[in-house]
Order: C-alpha cells, then sequence, then structure tokens
C-alpha cells in the first residue's frame, strides 16, 4: 500500500528559507536537494515552492498494478485523431500532440496515452492549463500515486506532488558532480519503479531544456552476445546516496532508503520489448561478478545513455508544457544552462509493476524492422559488418 503520514506528531513543514542557516554538508549536489530560495513571496505560483515536512512514513510495499496500456486501442485511434498535429522527434524517441486539451480525456484516451508514452517513451503537449490536481487525477489513472521520501513538496501540503524549483539564489556548482551522474530515472530503487510519469512547467526559463535517452533503443543498439550477457544479470539500485544528501543538507527524510534489486534487461509489461534498466543516478553495482566487470559494464552503458545522440530527445520547454514519460524505459537529464532564471515544475509519479526479466521478450528495433517489411539482419544483428563511412 502507498505509505501514508503517521498521527504520532504534528506535521512540520521546513521551509527553504528556514534553512538557509544550517550548517550543512552537501556531499553531492545531485542527492542533496536544492535549499535556494530567493524569498519572493509574491511570486505568482507561491503556494507550490518547495518545503520539506517532517513526518515519517512506513516502508512501502508491494501493490498489483496492471497497466492502462494494456486496455489500449492498439492504433490509438480516439487520442490520436483528436491531434491537431502530430510531430515525431526522432524515428526512436519522443512525439509531440498538438490541440489536446488533457483535462478532457476520455478514459479510453488516457489508456491510448499510456501505450502511445510506453511506445514512443515521452510524449509532449503544449499550452496545457490543467492544475495541480487534476494532473494528480490523470496521473491516478496510471497507478497509485508515489510519495518522495527526500524531496520538497508544495507550500499548499501535496505530498503526491514533486517539485522542482531553482531560482537565483542557487548557482549550480558544477565541481560536484558530471553531467553523466545528472542522468538518472526516477527513483529505481523503490520496489515497483515508476510508469507513466507527468512533469508540468509552470514557470520556466527561455533556454530550459530536458533530455531523454530511450532505452529500448540503447538494448537494440548492442551486439546479439552482449544482449544475452546481460539478460542474466541483476543489478543494485539504492537510496542511500540521495536520503544520506538530504540528511547532510539538514533536510527530514521521511521514509528509510532501500535498495532493490532489478534485473539488468527488463520486459515492459505492455510493448513486450525489452530495455537495459540502469541509470547513473542509482544503480550502484551488478551481482555476481568482479567489481572491475561491473564497474566497467555500467560505466559503458551510462554512457551509452548520455552520449548516443541516435536515442536522444530534446524538448524545449514553455510555461505550461507538460510531460509525460515512461521511466521503465526513459533516462532523462536537465540543462543547467539557464541561471539566474527560474525553473518551477510540477511532477506526479504513479508506481508501476515490478521489474521483470526479459529473456523471452522482443527487440524493439526488429520487431518495427518487421512491421516496415524490412530485411532482418542475420542473427538479429542490429550493425552492418560492411564499413560505412561518414560523410557529414
Amino acid at each position: 500500500m502507498a505509505p501514508v503520514a503517521t498521527n504520532e506528531k504534528p506535521t512540520t513543514l521546513t521551509s527553504v528559507q528556514s534553512l538557509k542557516g544550517v550548517n550543512t554538508q552537501v556531499i553531492n549536489a545531485f542527492y542533496s536537494p536544492s535549499v535556494g530560495d530567493n524569498g519572493d513571496d509574491t511570486y505568482v505560483h507561491d503556494q507550490f515552492k518547495p518545503v520539506f515536512p517532517d513526518l515519517s512514513w512506513p516502508p512501502l510495499e508491494e501493490v498489483k498494478v496492471t497497466d492502462r496500456g494494456l486496455s489500449a486501442d492498439p492504433e490509438k485511434k480516439s487520442l490520436l485523431s483528436a491531434a491537431t498535429k502530430i510531430k515525431h522527434y526522432t524515428p526512436a524517441i519522443g512525439t509531440e500532440l498538438s490541440g489536446i486539451d488533457l483535462r478532457q480525456l476520455s478514459d479510453a484516451q488516457k489508456d491510448e496515452l499510456a501505450l502511445l508514452v510506453a511506445e514512443r517513451g515521452v510524449v509532449f503537449f503544449r499550452d496545457q492549463e490543467i492544475n495541480i490536481q487534476e494532473q494528480l487525477a490523470l496521473a491516478r489513472h496510471f497507478g497509485p500515486l508515489h510519495k518522495h521520501a527526500t524531496t520538497p513538496i508544495p507550500k499548499v501540503g501535496l505530498e503526491e506532488v514533486h517539485v522542482v524549483y531553482n531560482d537565483s539564489s542557487r548557482r549550480p556548482d558544477s565541481s560536484t558532480f558530471s553531467k553523466l551522474e545528472l542522468w538518472h530515472s526516477d527513483v529505481t530503487y523503490e520496489i515497483q519503479p515508476p510508469s507513466t510519469t507527468s512533469l508540468k512547467v509552470i514557470t520556466g526559463p527561455e533556454y530550459g531544456i530536458t533530455l531523454s535517452s530511450l532505452r529500448y533503443a540503447l538494448y537494440s543498439g548492442l551486439s546479439p552476445g552482449f544482449q544475452t550477457y546481460l539478460e542474466g544479470l541483476k543489478a543494485v539500485h539504492s537510496g542511500v546516496a540521495q536520503a544520506e544528501g538530504s540528511r547532510a543538507a539538514g533536510i527530514p527524510v521521511r521514509r528509510k532508503e532501500i535498495e532493490s534489486i532489478h534485473p539488468v534487461v527488463r520486459v515492459h509489461p505492455v510493448t513486450g520489448w525489452k530495455s537495459v534498466f540502469v541509470n547513473p543516478g542509482f544503480t550502484r553495482r551488478i551481482l555476481g561478478v568482479p567489481k572491475a566487470e561491473s564497474d566497467t559494464i555500467l560505466n559503458f552503458l551510462f554512457h551509452q545513455i548520455a552520449e548516443n545522440v541516435d536515442n536522444h530527445a530534446r524538448f524545449q520547454w514553455e510555461p505550461n508544457s507538460i510531460a509525460f514519460w515512461d521511466n521503465r524505459v526513459v533516462t532523462h537529464t536537465a540543462t543547467f544552462d539557464f541561471w539566474p532564471a527560474t525553473r518551477h515544475a510540477l511532477r506526479a509519479t504513479p508506481h508501476g509493476e515490478k521489474p521483470t526479466s526479459a529473456r523471452v521478450a522482443k527487440d524493439r528495433q526488429l520487431e518495427i524492422w518487421k512491421q516496415q517489411g524490412l530485411e532482418i539482419p542475420t542473427n538479429g544483428k542490429t550493425y552492418s559488418s560492411k564499413a560505412r563511412g561518414y560523410n557529414d
């Protein structure tokens, strides 16, 4: 069951302003939540500024989740016919739909949205007037909502809302983290990591960009032998560093941190496609192999996530833009080139199913080639044995 606040003590909301005088040791900028707040209480979205409630929640327990994409029309006619424009960002990842009001979606269209996100990794909408209560209601259609143990919630006290907030009061310090470390999939250390997650930007800088990397495509780009090797492995995903970072910053940790073991290659419950399931933010080690081997494999996969631009979608945010991504198959990061502007967004995060291994699942790229009537490479190889020059 989803965690609930206990009644053992009154709820205390710790604002970011009250933490400014705390003598903190920020051990890692990625894992220590920002305590920056410029103190502008005339800000139009002041009620959604971040606070850190001092609560104690019980551990999460496994719950049954049935992905709504399983109920969707495979052709997604109801959703796509309502759009005035459909824009695919790349052949692999990212779709933007125009002309749809998310507040007016039918249950059938919601199911089709879940399927589209599962297939395309991330789906974007602009000019959406959907408010946070409506965003939460839509997210609940996809599954029970996650409550984050360390990150801030809005001042108005919505515990199921994850606040993303940066303003001029705290300049990013690139000496404390590398850009590679910023790539992550949300809270993969949980027993049931998130599924169809949504993020709406309510205040955005001119240059705010999120990059998403599709791990279906990462799997498809590997050699068949390496694919088979990875399919037999499991890895540890850890929330320890995130919790320790919060404590070092003087921020309450609302649920005891955990580590979970998940397959390195998982199968999506709706598409049936295989996806590499590791990320720099939370995957710590591969079990059952020497540490040097684990480090080498993870480092290779992390760099593929961050550096293989064929697998990337870049989204330029505007106020009232909203993104839906599938945490099971997408890793993401944000650019931090917008300081001193303000970036403020609200996230709703449904739990997905417990990850399962992928030995009987399918390779997304091979399935798409079959649908297109193209010749499948010998032995399932997705690369050519003939040299091809770079001619740009």
